[in-house]
C-alpha cells in the first residue's frame, strides 16, 4: 500500500526517524511518478494543489494524493440527491474545498477503514457514517500509533507541503460517527445506490463499497495494486481470506475496482487473482522474501506483506 496519515495542526509531536519506522519504504518511489496509469484518466481542475483530481466514471471522482508515500486515494460518488465521500485522505490538504468544488449536494463521509491516511479530513465534514467497532471508536479519538510519525518526513514528501504545513507539529482532529452503518446497508444518493459490504482483516472496520448498477467496486485498502499490507497488529490473515473470497464472488458482475491507493483503476479479476494467491501462501506452496522484518510474496501486479511473527 503505502499508508500513513496525517493533519496538519497546532499540536505538537516528536517525529520518530524514518530509519525507525516499520513501513517499507521505496528511496526511488517519487522518481516514478507520475504513474503512467493517470494518462488515460480525465483529470480535472482542482483549487488545492496537493490534490489531483479524475473523473472515473460519470459521477465518479478519484481525488488522488501524489505528493506523500501513500499515494492514498479518495472517492466521490455523487448522486441527484446527495454525495458520498469514500475516505477523506491523510489531512494534509483542504479536502473540503476539493469536494465542494465537484459537487453542491450535502456529504455523506463513509471510511474504508479507520488507518490515518483515510480519515485525515473527516473532521472537516458534519455527516460521518461508521461501523461500531473499538478499533474505529478509538481512532476517532485522534490518536496517532507508530505508522503515523513518519507520515512527513522528507523522504515520504514528493515536492512540498503546503502553505502552513509543519511536520513537526500535527494532530488527526477527533470526529464523530453521526450514523453507524451495518454490513450489507444500502445508501440511496438519489438515482444512485451504493451498498455497504463489511470486509474485515487489513483492519477490523475494513470495509468495500459496491455500485452494484454500475458495476463498481470500492475496495479501501482489501485490494490495492502494490504492496497489500498484512502486517500491522490490527490484521487478522484469518478474516481477510475470507473477506476476499466474499468479494471475489462478486468479480463476475464487476466492470473495475477503485482501490485506495497508487492507481484508482483495477481489473475485478484481480480479486479471484488474491485469494489464489492467499491459498499459495497458506499451503506453503510459494516462498516469500523477507522486507524489513515483513514476509512478502510476489504476484502479478500485486504483493502481500505478511508478519514474520
Amino acid at each position: 500500500m503505502k499508508f500513513l496519515a496525517l493533519i496538519a495542526f497546532t499540536v505538537s509531536v516528536s517525529i520518530t526517524s524514518f530509519a525507525q519506522s516499520t513501513e517499507p519504504l521505496d528511496p526511488e518511489w517519487c522518481h516514478n511518478l507520475p504513474r503512467p496509469e493517470y494518462k488515460a484518466l480525465e483529470s480535472v481542475a482542482t483549487p488545492d494543489p496537493w490534490f489531483e483530481v479524475y473523473r472515473i466514471r460519470p459521477g465518479v471522482f478519484a481525488i488522488y494524493e501524489p505528493h506523500q508515500f501513500e499515494e492514498v486515494i479518495s472517492y466521490l460518488v455523487v448522486g441527484n440527491k446527495k454525495a458520498l465521500l469514500f475516505d477523506t485522505g491523510i489531512g494534509v490538504g483542504k479536502m473540503r474545498a476539493v469536494v465542494e468544488s465537484l459537487t453542491k449536494l450535502p456529504i455523506i463521509v463513509l471510511n474504508s477503514h479507520t488507518h490515518f491516511d483515510h480519515v485525515g479530513g473527516n473532521a472537516e465534514f458534519s455527516e460521518i457514517y461508521g461501523e461500531d467497532t473499538a478499533f474505529s471508536k478509538q481512532n476517532a479519538t485522534g490518536q496517532l500509533n507508530d505508522y503515523a510519525r513518519d507520515a512527513l518526513v522528507k523522504e515520504r514528501i514528493c515536492g512540498t507541503l503546503p502553505d502552513g504545513v509543519k511536520a513537526e507539529a500535527y494532530k488527526i482532529r477527533p470526529w464523530k460517527v453521526t450514523h453507524v452503518v451495518h454490513d450489507q446497508e444500502r445508501i440511496d444518493l438519489g438515482g444512485r445506490e451504493l451498498e455497504i459490504i463489511f470486509t474485515p482483516g487489513h483492519t477490523p472496520d475494513a470495509l468495500s463499497l459496491l455500485d452494484r448498477k454500475n458495476g463498481l467496486l470500492f475496495t479501501g485498502d482489501t485490494y490495492y495494486p502494490g504492496p497489500i499490507y498484512l502486517f500491522v497488529p490490527e490484521t487478522d490473515l484469518t478474516a481477510y481470506t475470507r473477506s476476499i473470497t466474499r468479494v471475489a464472488t462478486l468479480s463476475p458482475g464487476l466492470t473495475l475496482l477503485l482501490p485506495a491507493h497508487n492507481v484508482p483503476v483495477a481489473d475485478p479479476k484481480t480479486l479471484v487473482a488474491v485469494e489464489a494467491a492467499l491459498k499459495k501462501v497458506k499451503e506453503g506452496s510459494i516462498k516469500g522474501k523477507v522486507t524489513d522484518g515483513n514476509r512478502e510474496y510476489e504476484f502479478d501486479g500485486f504483493s502481500l506483506l505478511l508478519s514474520a511473527k
